[in-house]
């Protein structure tokens, strides 16, 4: 959430085949942003923060976070709302 076209995001894990599960970004950008921002642009971002096999396999661009009734990131609801996504390639 750190970098300057990103409102929100949250990662999950989802399913894959090699590894049993895989990082997936699901982000939320700033309104101003949403048709300039690549998936590309997050993995430059993130690439010399993390190590890189915590990169999430994929990222994808959602309107809103779920929150749970306090506030929180529904992480829940992600998992279930991505549960069939496959990977392109994995």
């Amino acid at each position: 959430m750190g970098h300057p076209k990103v409102a929100e995001a949250a990662v999950i894990a989802i399913a894959h085949p090699k590894w049993q599960e895989r990082p997936l970004a699901a982000v939320v950008p700033h309104e101003q942003f949403r048709d300039s921002i690549t998936k590309q642009e997050i993995l430059d971002f993130l690439a010399g923060k993390v190590a890189k096999w915590w990169l999430p396999d994929d990222i994808v661009f959602i309107d809103a976070v779920p929150k749970t009734s306090v506030g929180k990131f529904n992480k829940r609801a992600l998992r279930q709302r991505f549960r069939d996504y496959e990977i392109a390639g994995a």
